[in-house]
């Protein structure tokens, strides 16, 4: 396993963010249209590269596996260095659809690839939405016809196709950056869908990736790898894993090593679309950051972290701003990951909480106003070691059950 990077090597580079998301990577057109899948909204969203690119992918663990990520797999693996295009739906997993999810995720790709003039093989194929229906492929058909028609560059275009992939999100998700290798610049971009069903062990949520700077396939799923371990996979809103789910990124095709700092811009477009995976949570209010310092070492710090961000607890004391730390306290032992009893102290929005003893310094009506905002940090120092590790998590709210006890309806 390649270990997570450090704080010390993450504020080394110099990024430029931009506005557009994947509309910013040149050589690529988007396009994000409404097939008919939903009543009324966009559902359907075409990628496609002026050339052959790279393609690295990390998907869902879950062992139920959707047909577009048996078929994608299988695209990789024969064309993973020349891929052409991405076709996601949303509105509809093809999850647990048997034989006839197969054959329409292999059709899906056939066409486009016929409007496109590529491969099939060439083709990633996504879905989301709801599991155990069977993709109308009528409307799939017609929405891709259309979707060739509407390709073009830009951030308006990346703006659709982020649009068209989200299922109870919100808002769109988008995030790039600029960096120089020397004299040349290069961009990384990508847009993303999640809002719930999210615990990602890698992963549970859509991320289309790409960059117009040059590299080995190999090359680009080290560093995809490398980057999801602290980003993606440091975030929970519910601790439900989907079927479905997947990070892909594209590259042009070369030879050789990432540029210097591309990682870096990599990894900060993953963390930003991962934040606002968080902040979009179904029904959440309110954003939550939780960081584990003074640990043994890392696998410490991040299995503590993911415990508390994932606990229903937590959470709903988070949605009722009730400054019950020792909720937080009890699932960072639930961890089982070697907490010292006497040695911790718990920090709320960089005021010091609890101190090492369980001495409470915040009185309960300062810590409910720390409470009260809709971002919030709490920081637990183990006292333990030098290693940290951060999550990012979301409240558990009302409308997170009305949302999800009518997903279907």
């Amino acid at each position: 396993m390649i270990a997570p990077l450090s704080p010390e090597i993450l504020e080394q580079p110099r990024l430029i963010a931009m506005r557009g998301g994947l509309g910013c990577i040149p050589n690529l057109q988007l396009a994000g249209v409404h097939a008919g899948i939903k009543k009324r909204k966009r559902d359907l969203a075409l990628i496609a590269f002026d050339g052959p690119h790279v393609c690295a992918s990390v998907i869902t663990t879950n062992e139920i596996k959707a047909a577009p990520l048996e078929v994608s797999a299988d695209h990789l693996a024969q064309y993973g260095d020349r891929m052409r295009a991405l076709v996601c739906n949303s509105g509809c997993a093809n999850a647990c659809t048997g034989g006839r999810g197969t054959r329409d995720a292999h059709a899906t790709a056939r066409q486009a690839a016929a409007l496109l003039k590529i491969e099939p093989g060439q083709v990633i194929v996504a879905s989301t939405g709801v599991i155990g229906v069977p993709l109308q492929m009528d409307r799939i058909s017609k929405g891709l016809e259309h979707a060739v028609a509407l390709l073009e560059t830009g951030g308006k275009a990346a703006f659709d196709a982020a649009d068209a992939i989200m299922t109870t999100d919100r808002v769109p998700k988008l995030a790039a950056y600029a960096f120089y290798d020397g004299a040349k610049r290069y961009v990384v971009g990508g847009i993303a869908k999640g809002s719930g069903m999210i615990a990602p062990n890698m992963a549970t949520m859509l991320a289309f990736l790409a960059t117009d700077a040059p590299m080995s396939r190999a090359s680009l799923q080290a560093h995809l790898s490398r980057c999801t371990q602290d980003t993606f996979n440091m975030i929970s809103v519910d601790g439900d894993m989907s079927t479905n789910d997947a990070v892909y990124a594209f590259a042009p095709a070369g030879t050789g090593e990432a540029p210097a700092n591309f990682t870096h811009a990599l990894r900060q477009v993953c963390l930003d679309l991962a934040k606002a995976m968080v902040a979009d949570g179904e029904g959440a209010t309110k954003a939550l950051e939780f960081a584990v310092a003074g640990a043994r070492d890392g696998s410490q710090a991040r299995r503590i972290a993911l415990a508390v961000i994932n606990s229903n607890l937590v959470k709903t004391a988070l949605f009722g701003e009730d400054p019950n730390w020792g909720r937080v306290i009890a699932a960072a032992g639930s961890a089982q990951a070697g907490m010292d009893a006497n040695s911790w102290s718990l920090w709320l929005n960089e005021k010091l909480w609890v101190e090492t003893g369980a001495i409470e310094v915040l009185s309960e009506a300062e810590a409910h106003a720390e409470l009260e905002e809709s971002r919030i940090v709490i920081r637990l120092d183990l006292g333990l070691g030098e290693a940290s590790a951060t999550a990012w998590g979301c409240d558990l709210s009302r409308d997170y059950v009305r949302i999800n006890a009518s997903y279907r309806t």
